[in-house]
């Protein structure tokens, strides 16, 4: 069963001005679905970037708009069967990169931090919760991204990770920020420099991951954490103000980052634009027939 079958049948499907994301709307219970769909690779491009991007500014003039229904919960997913997102574009790195085009780089880092930032601020709505819902493996920014929301949901059998180290490169679009503030920065720093991917189930015994549903049942796992959550609401939104106060994630933070990072890209050798190579045709190669390195274990680190 897919993704959107597993879906109520009486969502409202929204924007349908969208490319590669196919957005819906459950009144009942507060809740803007997203399903990312990147063409020509499940990864982050430009087009599903700055969609992502006008989709948050929609749902926050929805949310301030007292005509309309009110969204509580915004769940970002994908409708790619075995993929959550695999990251980074990178063909485009590929190409800036040989091309020593720095300003280009840099404008791909901002347009992937823009969306990210909305997702982890909740779009600066204290009503809203962000959720990501992992039905497939999330390698790169795809788990930047998915660690970016308040929630995040994973079915068992999905695998996360950062392979940007094997390229020579670290993920900078937030992944220690994010990370750090979930399992501390010793053990983030571990985690991307080993390239390992982790399963879901590790993820979740590590605090990573909130809630673990069973396979094909991450939609049900969104209802169930909404209702319970329904129960609770006035004090876990006061919980969560509590501790973005202690621990503070900013855009300015990530937006420095963002530099140190692409200067590294543009320090990388052509013995790692090789290793690129080999992994942009297994993105290429997997968009119909299921996750990127589906056939490594996880906790595995690929050779060079």
């Amino acid at each position: 069963m897919s993704a959107l079958h597993a879906l109520p049948s009486s969502l409202q499907p929204q924007n349908a001005g969208y490319q590669q994301l196919t957005t819906y709307f459950d009144e009942r219970y507060g809740i803007a679905w997203g399903y990312m769909h990147s063409e020509p690779r499940p990864c982050f491009t430009p087009r599903l970037l700055g969609e992502l991007t006008a989709w948050c500014h929609e749902l926050m003039k929805q949310i301030d708009d007292p005509r309309q229904a009110d969204v509580q919960y915004q769940v970002t997913a994908s409708s790619c069967p075995g993929v959550f997102n695999l990251g980074g574009d990178l063909s485009l790195f590929h190409e800036l990169i040989q091309r020593k085009d720095r300003e280009g780089l840099q404008r791909y880092a901002r347009a992937c931090i823009e969306p990210l930032y909305l997702n982890i601020s909740h779009l600066d709505r204290a009503g809203l919760k962000s959720i990501c819902l992992v039905q497939g493996d999330a390698l790169g920014g795809g788990f930047e991204c998915a660690l970016s929301a308040n929630v995040l949901i994973a079915e068992k059998g999905t695998k996360m990770g950062f392979p940007e180290i094997l390229f020579n490169l670290f993920p900078g679009m937030g992944a220690l920020s994010l990370l750090g503030r979930r399992v501390g920065m010793v053990k983030a720093e571990q985690m991307i420099l080993s390239g390992n991917l982790y399963r879901a189930d590790e993820l979740f015994d590590l605090g990573v991951v909130d809630v673990l549903a069973e396979p094909g049942e991450g939609p049900q796992a969104v209802y169930d954490y909404v209702r319970r959550d329904s129960r609770v609401r006035n004090g876990a939104l006061a919980l969560r103000a509590a501790r973005e106060l202690i621990q503070p994630i900013t855009y300015e933070e990530l937006l420095k980052i963002t530099d140190i990072w692409v200067d590294a890209a543009m320090r990388i050798e052509q013995k790692d634009l090789r290793m690129m190579e080999r992994l942009i045709a297994r993105q290429g190669g997997k968009q119909a027939t299921g996750p990127v390195l589906a056939s490594v274990p996880a906790g595995t680190r690929l050779a060079g």
